[in-house]
């Protein structure tokens, strides 16, 4: 998998700002990426080191129609949670 397709977007919420100052990051990844694919895409996009990489799947939460009194499934979303090396931060999480 190309490393500019596993990363698809930082996961900023209460929870992951209070991770980001032990040195966790949590980043919502393609469904497809393996931890390694992570590590490096994580390692060169924000040049820092990874030390472990924890991942999860979420499921899809259930859609009301609009106009209809149905409901669909949403879709999986999969969630990996990276360490980082001592004293290393992403910008990204640095303004909760």
């Amino acid at each position: 998998m190309e490393i500019n397709r596993v990363i698809k977007k930082p996961l900023l919420s209460e929870k992951s700002f209070q991770d980001a100052a032990s040195g966790k990051f949590s980043f919502v990844v393609d469904l497809k990426a393996n931890k390694k694919e992570i590590g490096k895409a994580v390692g060169k996009n924000f040049k820092v080191d990874v030390l472990s990489v924890a991942t999860r799947i979420s499921k899809g939460k259930r859609v009301k129609l609009r106009g209809r009194n149905q409901e669909r499934k949403g879709s999986k979303v999969k969630i990996a949670t990276v360490r980082l090396g001592k004293d290393q931060k992403i910008q990204i999480f640095e303004g909760g």
